[in-house]
């Protein structure tokens, strides 16, 4: 019973995602994108069905777990750039540097604004980062990993939503500034939103997705711990 209910909810989510996925190509609006519509429908499934989170993430599990492999396969447009990569690497790092410590910090003032207890404000701390790590990051803070995933998604849509506005407010025309923008502050939805652009900006955002990761890896703990 567990196997078979586990493959129909796994089933149910990737039936979800290609439904809004057809109808985000047929209707290209940010409000509909599968990162907002296939959650959305599912917990309305799960109300409708009285299920638990429990028993569906039985099967949900699985896509969680190809979230890491997935975020490797970001390699790929990286070395088709590589030549592009290294003559701006520079300005690269700095900027995605900079975004990343202003994302740190801006959330742990956020959540003291907010009152936030301990255990929610470190869940908010790693929202600008693509979830696999974000949701390591949560754990090593003292966050909730599954918080954390539902404040990276929420952070993904409204930077790729936002994203698009700030660039023609700015007046940001290279390739490179864009793909920084979207790639540190809307992680793998802004890298998405990228790719619509051109190649060149997807790739830029790719890398700077990573590095942020990276850089918020290594530098949250430490951050929080002086905030204290």
């Amino acid at each position: 019973m567990m196997i078979e209910q586990a493959v129909t909810y796994l089933t149910a989510t990737l039936l979800i995602y290609y439904a809004a996925k057809w109808l985000y190509r047929k209707y290209p609006k940010v409000y509909l994108s599968p990162l907002l519509i296939t959650p959305a429908v599912l917990v309305v499934v799960l109300l409708a069905t009285h299920a638990s989170y429990s028993d569906y993430n039985a099967g949900g599990e699985w896509l969680s777990k190809l979230l890491q492999p997935a975020t490797v396969a970001f390699a790929v447009p990286l070395y088709k750039n590589l030549q592009t990569l290294k003559k701006h690497a520079g300005e690269i790092i700095a900027s995605v540097l900079f975004g990343s410590l202003t994302a740190i910090l801006s959330s742990a003032v956020l959540a003291r604004l907010m009152h936030l207890d301990s255990e929610l404000a470190s869940s908010l701390v790693p929202r600008s980062v693509t979830t696999p790590i974000a949701m390591n990051v949560s754990q090593m803070i003292g966050g909730v990993p599954t918080i954390t995933a539902v404040f990276v998604i929420i952070t993904g849509l409204l930077g790729a939503m936002i994203g698009p506005s700030v660039v023609k407010l700015l007046r940001i025309e290279g390739d490179i500034a864009k793909g920084v923008l979207f790639g540190t502050s809307a992680h793998g939805t802004g890298t998405s939103k990228a790719f619509e652009l051109n190649p060149l900006t997807g790739t830029i955002s790719s890398i700077s997705m990573i590095l942020a990761a990276l850089f918020t890896l290594l530098a949250a703990p430490a951050l929080l711990s002086l905030l204290g």
